[in-house]
């Protein structure tokens, strides 16, 4: 499932990151990358233990948190730290499947790898190219939003960003272990949820509903993987 995720991050937010952004001690991002997805990464990343990292990061979790859209389609168990990084001068991501698991330094965790997840910080006008294209079995999705939405989409699709040809893209990236790591599970589940908010808010806790909600949960305790 891929979806498009709006107002994760407010104005003042945005404000504050892109601020401290300016001030950051960048790496070559190809230092984080595996031996075959370093040959075909050129960008900028923040160190996850530079002090703006840890504050920024903080500010993006709680935020993904208190989204209900990112709830119900991630179904979050473990969000590991997010990152931060910066496209400019041509810079890009070749295709690339990400890592199944991923290691935590700040929380000293190993984590299975079910959502990839990336914020964009500044406005699709301020750069050219860098657009974010995601390929599943209906082909390939190019995806370049507004600042302050998320992109949620399965850890297992082959993506790339386009090389930025004007400007700087900024965002941040993460990923997540979900409770439920089929993906076509976790479609399921959204679409009931959704389902079930539409239909309350029609006819408020109606016998349906209730047993609706009834077999979202049931179906959740059947599929949890914790």
């Amino acid at each position: 499932m891929m979806l498009h995720i709006p107002d994760v991050l407010s104005p003042d937010q945005l404000g504050d990151i892109r601020r401290a952004l300016t001030e950051a001690s960048w790496q070559d991002g190809a230092a984080t990358a595996g031996a075959q997805a370093s040959q075909v990464k050129q960008n900028r990343q923040l160190p996850a233990d530079a002090p703006q990292s840890q504050i920024m990061a903080d500010m993006v979790t709680t935020a993904l948190k208190a989204h209900p859209l990112f709830v119900s389609a991630a179904l979050p168990h473990i969000i590991l730290t997010p990152r931060f990084n910066a496209y400019e001068g041509g810079g890009h991501y070749g295709n690339h499947v990400d890592s199944a698991i991923h290691y935590d330094p700040l929380k000293n965790i190993s984590v299975r790898t079910d959502v990839s997840c990336t914020v964009f910080l500044n406005d699709p006008e301020d750069y050219d190219g860098g657009e974010l294209i995601i390929e599943d079995t209906y082909g390939a999705h190019e995806v370049k939003l507004s600042a302050g939405d998320a992109i949620l989409y399965p850890s297992t699709s082959l993506h790339r960003v386009e090389p930025v040809t004007r400007g700087v893209r900024l965002a941040s990236f993460l990923w997540v272990q979900s409770m439920v790591r089929d993906d076509s599970r976790r479609q399921m589940l959204f679409d009931l949820d959704m389902t079930i908010l539409k239909l309350r808010q029609k006819v408020g806790d109606s016998p349906e509903v209730v047993t609706l909600t009834a077999h979202y949960h049931n179906l959740l305790r059947q599929w949890a993987d914790l």
